[in-house]
Parts: structure tokens; sequence; C-alpha cells
């Protein structure tokens, strides 16, 4: 499967966030490493993996949908 690898800016563009936000407050904690972002070649520049990242959105519009999300990732069921 091929895939479209967006830098920062682009991906702002595309999901409407700041870049910033994405930086700051998405990578890492609901932008994985390895899942929805590598880093090529072992450096330092991040590309994010766009089809991760809009099947992942879909998802999580669907579980918010049946319980409160979680800080660990979970979801508790009301």
């Amino acid at each position: 499967m091929s895939q479209t690898y967006l830098t920062t800016e682009e991906l702002s563009a595309k999901i409407k966030y700041d870049a910033r936000t994405i930086r700051e407050r998405m990578k890492d904690s609901v932008l994985l490493e390895g899942t929805h972002y590598v880093r090529p070649f072992g450096g330092r520049k991040i590309l994010y993996l766009w089809e991760n990242i809009e099947r992942d959105m879909r998802l999580t519009v669907s579980i918010d949908r049946l319980g409160i999300p979680m800080a660990n990732g979970g979801v508790a069921h009301g």
C-alpha cells in the first residue's frame, strides 16, 4: 500500500490544526511514532502518514460516541 507522507505544515493545513498544536500537544499523545509518523533514516525530520491519521480520526469519532476517553488511551464506558 502506498503512503502519503506529510510535513507538519502540510498536515496542519489538511486537518485544520495549528502546526504548533500538532508538534506540542498531539505528537506522542494522539499521534504515535511508527503508526502516525516516522523519522526517515533515523533523522530529526518527522513525516506524518496521512492514511493512518485519517483512518484513526474516523475511528476516534465512533469511539467517542461509546464512552469517555482516558489519558492512557483507553475508553471508560458509562
